[in-house]
């Protein structure tokens, strides 16, 4: 269907799923993860993932999305970037992706977005991250029916990235 990438805030996302990098217990985190629960209703949310938790690096679970305008949040668990583990670093999270949008095409979802996962505090170079992202998406959309949108918070990121969907147009 579709991949677009965008400049924005994850959490005022019109679609049907929005993606929370999660940490292994479900628990409440810093940064994206923080202020999904903040948003969606801490208390909710919490009880929820306490049925849920915990999960491994790369698998990913479904909860209602309270009070967010997203119906769903798909928690998945990306890798904790290691230099000496590249390759399965980027194993994990391109299953951490896929997963995630399997588990939105099961639910019915027709739209669903990400952040960068794991190039947070999990320290994944942030151009590999968009890289595995661009390539995990792009061949999942070519199989299934769902708009894919990657949600880049930070100017600098986004524009970054343009830059080099464009190298990759010419």
């Amino acid at each position: 269907m579709d991949f677009l990438i965008i400049k924005g805030d994850l959490i005022n996302m019109e679609v049907d799923a929005i993606v929370n990098s999660a940490n292994t217990e479900l628990l409440v985190g810093g940064g994206v993860c923080g202020s999904i629960f903040r948003d969606a209703g801490k208390e909710l949310l919490g009880e929820e993932c306490k049925k849920l938790a915990p999960i491994n690096t790369g698998e990913a679970v479904l909860t209602p999305g309270f009070n967010l305008r997203a119906k769903y949040i798909i928690h998945t668990v990306g890798p904790i970037y290691d230099e000496n583990k590249k390759e399965d670093c980027e194993n994990k999270l391109r299953k951490s992706y896929y997963n995630s949008m399997q588990l939105a095409v099961n639910y019915s979802c027709k739209t669903i977005a990400f952040p960068l996962i794991s190039s947070g505090i999990y320290g994944y170079p942030k151009t590999e991250a968009f890289l595995i992202a661009k390539s995990e998406i792009e061949e999942f959309v070519k199989k299934n029916k769902i708009k894919v949108y990657l949600v880049i918070y930070e100017e600098s990121d986004y524009e970054k990235f343009k830059k080099i969907l464009e190298l990759e147009k010419n």
